[in-house]
């Protein structure tokens, strides 16, 4: 595969690097790994790239891999959201598969134009909400869809972060473009990690959301967008549900978790204990699931014990991907999130925005179109 975006100073292109290698043993051959060139080579570098495979743009590269006889599968984008749809676009063009960071696109309109060049084609598209790979987590999507705690009443899900308490705008160059809107888009706390949090209440729940009710607000003095949310949801059948996400909340780390209420029960999975999946029983037991059950789609490719981080869903998403490559395409779409859970996200973010600043009480998220889907 090959990389745009997360050279040196970034978190997540290492992440995405280790995940491939560890889930599917594909190997990173290529990229453009930041803007500027002396910065691009050195992460090249740090990655045992080729210097001749450190391209100085998206296109060069896609143009000089085709002409390879070993030439790219595959790209993962680890860029800011702005640069997501160019890079998306340009690889659907010379027919290279995708594995994007979230959320999808800048803005929703990008995100439609995504699905429309993607439609009808053969480059497959998945994106890293990783936190559905989780094994507990797919776990817990299993038991709900099998009725195990009977039919759903509730979902509320966290996220909670404190490392933008402070106005980091200037100084720290992860904060400077989650909170500018030419390179984020309309959200900043809501897009970096509220698609996260959205995507998990529907991804475990089964349920869709049909309205919401947002409270999203820039806490920091100065700004821009916002770094705290809050939002109430309304599910198609009727659930309710609540949805909690904060960059401003002190002495959180990384603090995502959720909870499903259901007639007969409940499940409660953390970030902290990502290996454990509480399961309260209408009997007034609980049972602590620290094993998969069988029948699972996808099993993780860890061991028990190395849940807890990012590197164990890496790797079950790129297995996924590379299995729906391989043929196994019932996967993407299904566990392996792919653009239609692309342009749910980037619908709830431009929603939030949308309802927040309106302050006129629920709104609708679906369009008819997706109803009638």
């Amino acid at each position: 595969m090959a990389m745009v975006g997360g050279g040196q100073g970034s978190f997540i292109g290492p992440v995405h690097k280790m995940g491939a290698a560890i889930g599917a043993g594909i190997e990173l051959v290529a990229g453009v790994f930041n803007g500027d060139r002396a910065r691009s080579l050195a992460s090249a570098r740090n990655f045992g790239v080729a210097e001749d495979r450190c391209y100085a743009s998206a296109d060069e590269m896609f143009a000089a891999e085709a002409a390879r006889a070993d030439g790219i599968d595959m790209v993962a984008i680890a860029t800011p959201n702005h640069l997501h749809l160019p890079v998306a676009l340009a690889a659907i063009e010379a027919g290279v598969h995708v594995m994007s960071d979230k959320p999808a696109t800048a803005t929703l309109a990008e995100a439609l134009r995504l699905r429309d060049a993607l439609a009808g084609g053969n480059v497959l598209y998945a994106l890293t909400y990783s936190y559905s790979a989780y094994p507990m987590i797919r776990e817990a999507r299993a038991r709900v869809a099998a009725g195990v705690i009977g039919t759903v009443r509730k979902v509320v899900v966290t996220y909670h972060q404190g490392w933008m308490s402070k106005p980091l705008e200037t100084g720290d160059p992860r904060a400077a473009w989650r909170t500018d809107p030419s390179k984020s888009g309309v959200g900043g706390a809501s897009a970096d990690i509220g698609v996260h949090a959205f995507h998990l209440a529907e991804f475990v729940s089964g349920q869709r959301v049909s309205e919401l009710v947002a409270d999203a607000r820039g806490l920091v003095p100065g700004r821009t967008l916002d770094d705290d949310c809050n939002v109430l949801l309304r599910f198609a059948e009727g659930q309710a549900g609540v949805l909690v996400v904060s960059q401003v909340a002190f002495g959180e780390g990384n603090g995502i978790s959720i909870k499903i209420y259901g007639d007969a029960g409940a499940l409660h999975w953390a970030f902290d204990q990502a290996d454990v999946l509480i399961h309260a029983k209408a009997d007034g037991s609980v049972e602590t699931v620290k094993a998969m059950s069988p029948g699972i789609l996808v099993r993780t490719p860890l061991p028990i014990g190395m849940g807890v981080g990012l590197i164990a869903p890496f790797a079950v998403l790129y297995r996924d991907f590379d299995a729906a490559i391989r043929g196994d395409i019932e996967r993407l779409g299904t566990v392996l999130p792919g653009i239609e859970d692309g342009v749910r996200g980037m619908r709830f973010i431009e929603q939030v925005a949308r309802n927040s600043a309106a302050g006129t009480g629920w709104s609708t998220l679906e369009t008819a179109e997706e109803v009638a889907a």
